[in-house]
């Protein structure tokens, strides 16, 4: 990990939320987005390469709302002086070398249908969880015992981003055990995130090293 990431919080109390008008999936990717500098070019972002920046809404009560965050590069260290504030740590430089992790993900789980080429969300908490371990086997660099695989919770948010064009994005929140089957392709899967969406707070990687696996 020739990069150090940066794990935040971002942490917004009921005034922050009403201030900065915080009320569906694209209000808290602006919000987010605003504690970092813009490195990309127009051309890099045409070309969808990585941000650099990975988000998890963990979702809040009638008093605040929370907000897990890995990037590259620090954020600010509030979204302004009176909205919010972000607590930062670097990751160790050894956090990405276990063999065994708990991990929580929320994944947008899509497929590209055969037929039209169009990409097609996945449904039912049985195929996802077939979807996500064939896909973390072959893409994401680690595998994930099915008997242990939880399903938790499937949602389908729909939002306008800036343009106006409304999006809809299929979710699903997973935990479970992973083991790394191959440990560069899972240090680009934590650092840059797993399937789409990422932008809308899909794909990062929530893991806590484990010693040894009790379910190996």
């Amino acid at each position: 990990m020739t990069t150090p990431m940066i794990a935040s919080v971002l942490q917004l109390d009921r005034g922050a939320v009403k201030s900065l008008r915080i009320t569906d999936q694209y209000s808290v990717h602006r919000v987010v987005y605003s504690l970092f500098e813009d490195v990309r070019s127009e051309h890099e972002k045409q070309q969808s390469v990585a941000s650099g920046i990975l988000w998890a809404d963990l979702g809040g009560d009638f008093h605040g709302r929370k907000i897990l965050l890995l990037s590259d590069r620090p954020p600010a260290s509030a979204v302004s002086d009176r909205c919010g504030e972000v607590v930062s740590k670097k990751l160790s430089p050894d956090f990405l070398t276990y063999s065994d992790y708990r991990f929580q993900v929320i994944i947008n789980p899509t497929r590209r249908a055969n037929a039209s080429g169009k990409l097609v969300p996945v449904k039912g908490r049985t195929d996802i969880a077939s979807w996500f371990m064939d896909r973390a086997q072959k893409s994401w660099g680690f595998s994930v015992s099915a008997q242990h695989l939880q399903v938790d919770k499937i949602q389908v948010k729909t939002f306008s981003d800036k343009t106006g064009r409304t999006i809809t994005l299929a979710q699903a929140h997973l935990q479970g055990y992973l083991t790394v089957t191959d440990p560069d392709q899972f240090i680009q899967s934590f650092k840059n995130g797993i399937g789409r969406a990422r932008a809308f707070g899909c794909g990062l990687l929530q893991i806590v090293p484990v010693m040894e696996n009790p379910f190996k």
